[in-house]
């Protein structure tokens, strides 16, 4: 018998990348699913969005007061009736056989929660396709976000992300943190003695920040987030998760070298490092131009996250100050 299925997206606003996702949703090779939309205090009207696809797609629809996405998917994984919840985010497209390759995988690959990859679809534009390369490169996040590696210590995100319901509940679902929430959700099950995997065959087309500037605003989150995990979860606290704070204090640190001692051996590096990006990313997107944005992305990733990781770090283990204290806007209630 094969597994069943609950779709649960959390949404704020975002109404015309929901009609992508139902769209791509509609064209699945298996329709055996449902679908629930939690429409996170959006301040426009999402509905007549929904009614296009009434009929067709079993569907169901809930409006809250603003929460943010964790305590909105809980909510929606209550009021979902299958025996798997399948998180994904309102801003990504799914491929036409993404279900039935779920279903296959959670057959074959025994687990209690699974993850799959996201990539750029070919209809995005330049700087989406950067943003997409620096969030994936092995020169970035050693290409962990999108790799079959380490299958058994694998971070499922909540943009493309499984659980067993009755798991799910067990761990009390995803927690107050608003930023994330979703390794902190993987690694409270690790705890509880529970699996993930990695499913190389089920890749999602995530849209991410559409400028610069708003992606930088989210991998500084991201960055002031992983000093908050390492506290919750200090059992899996790995030392790869400084180095973007050190690439900012040694690219500070080689400007200093070369104003101070007339040398540039530390910026050195940081060229070669811009080289093999640039290099790298043209090979990867098979053009020139997302080369040459996807160094600024890149920059702006490792600058942006090691700066929050590292003004997070001091306020916490300096400071002593608490998380919530800290960073207020992280956390939520119910």
């Amino acid at each position: 018998m094969k597994p069943t299925i609950s779709i649960v997206v959390a949404i704020f606003n975002r109404k015309d990348e929901l009609f992508e996702l139902l769209n791509s949703l509609n064209a699945q090779t298996d329709k055996d699913f449902e679908i629930i939309i939690v429409d996170d205090g959006s301040l426009i009207d999402l509905k007549p969005t929904i009614h296009n696809f009434e009929g067709i797609l079993d569907i169901k629809y809930f409006r809250k007061d603003n929460s943010g996405p964790g305590l909105s998917r809980n909510y929606g994984a209550r009021r979902a009736s299958k025996e798997w919840l399948v998180f994904v985010d309102s801003d990504v497209i799914v491929e036409k056989d993404y279900i039935e390759h779920i279903k296959n995988d959670i057959v074959n690959i025994p687990c209690d929660a699974f993850g799959g990859a996201d990539k750029a679809h070919k209809g995005f534009n330049l700087m989406q396709k950067a943003i997409s390369y620096s969030m994936t490169s092995v020169f970035t996040t050693g290409g962990i976000r999108g790799s079959k590696k380490a299958v058994s210590r694998f971070q499922p995100r909540s943009f493309n992300m499984g659980v067993k319901k009755e798991v799910f509940e067990k761990v009390g679902g995803f927690s107050e943190m608003r930023i994330g929430e979703d390794p902190d959700l993987s690694m409270t099950l690790w705890e509880n003695g529970y699996t993930t995997a990695f499913f190389d065959d089920i890749a999602v087309y995530h849209k991410r920040r559409v400028d610069f500037g708003k992606f930088s605003k989210q991998v500084y989150q991201f960055g002031c987030a992983r000093p908050i995990l390492n506290q919750r979860h200090p059992k899996y606290v790995k030392i790869s998760f400084a180095f973007p704070s050190l690439f900012l204090l040694g690219y500070i640190l080689g400007f200093i070298e070369y104003f101070l001692l007339g040398k540039g051996v530390i910026l050195a590096f940081y060229g070669l490092y811009t080289f093999l990006v640039c290099i790298h990313a043209m090979i990867v997107t098979r053009n020139i131009a997302i080369g040459a944005m996807a160094v600024i992305s890149t920059y702006i990733q490792m600058f942006s996250y090691g700066y929050g990781f590292l003004k997070s770090w001091i306020l916490l283990n300096i400071f002593k100050i608490q998380p919530e204290e800290a960073f207020p806007k992280h956390f939520h209630k119910d």
